[in-house]
């Protein structure tokens, strides 16, 4: 639908949300007729999906050639779960039309939810773990950082999902769509805090004697991630950039 110049609405929308933080405008869009599933691969995702591959690959190798135990399902399934939620962001920040932004918001619900279930599936685990070998709990830099990721996780999906779908509880649908940016930035920092976890891990005195994965390894590979995500960020949908007029798909997240 044309606005009253004639310029098309979606050539407004190009010229605020396409705009990212770094790269030329535009460069991670999904185009007209592509299928979602491209969202994946366009751009600078390519990157990040190599990094959190060879990430979780890294993790599942070190497993499978120890021992294998209860515990082992732990960093199976957190980094199962990294590796999902990371698809679920990826396949949601290219969207910039209302079509595209209310499909690609059913994925990334699909694709957190997976994530979600898989991270509290390692959270039973290592707790079950402890339990049976009375450990301690909540000691390690990474038990403490692993915690505190998961509860603004759990408040990040929470306000994420009521967000879009009962946007009433905060008091109207303006006042729901006016957090979004918030929500979006949160979820960067919530991947950021994962990634420092992973990390963290490598310097448990399990990790040290038994598992043996590199620090190094999981530092170049989050920098992937973070190098393949970043540039994507489109500006607008941050609020830093306010010069564009409002499009009809700000009424959807992302």
């Amino acid at each position: 639908m044309a606005s009253a110049t004639g310029i098309p609405d979606t050539a407004v929308i190009h010229a605020g949300e396409d705009e990212p933080l770094i790269g030329r405008p535009g460069g991670a869009s999904q185009q007209e007729g592509k299928s979602l599933w491209y969202n994946l691969v366009i751009g600078t995702a390519v990157i990040a999906q190599a990094g959190i591959i060879l990430l979780t690959a890294s993790v599942w190798a070190s497993i499978f050639l120890s021992p294998l135990m209860l515990f082992s399902a732990h960093p199976l399934l957190n980094s199962a779960g990294l590796l999902i939620l990371t698809q679920g962001i990826l396949i949601l920040q290219p969207t910039h039309t209302v079509d595209q932004k209310r499909y690609g918001t059913a994925a990334h619900f699909i694709f957190n939810n997976l994530g979600i279930y898989s991270l509290i599936a390692g959270l039973v685990v290592i707790e079950v773990n402890k339990f049976a070998h009375n450990g301690t709990h909540f000691e390690s830099p990474h038990a403490i950082l692993g915690l505190i990721t998961y509860i603004l996780l759990a408040i990040q999906s929470f306000v994420g999902f009521t967000q879009y779908y009962t946007p009433r509880l905060y008091g109207s649908v303006d006042t729901a769509k006016s957090l979004y940016k918030y929500h979006r930035v949160s979820g960067y920092v919530v991947l950021t805090l994962m990634l420092a976890t992973v990390a963290a891990a490598t310097q448990t005195d399990f990790n040290k004697t038994t598992l043996d994965i590199k620090l190094w390894a999981v530092l170049v590979t989050a920098v992937l991630v973070l190098i393949g995500i970043i540039p994507r960020i489109k500006k607008q949908k941050l609020g830093l950039k306010g010069s564009a007029k409002p499009a009809a798909s700000d009424n959807l997240t992302q």
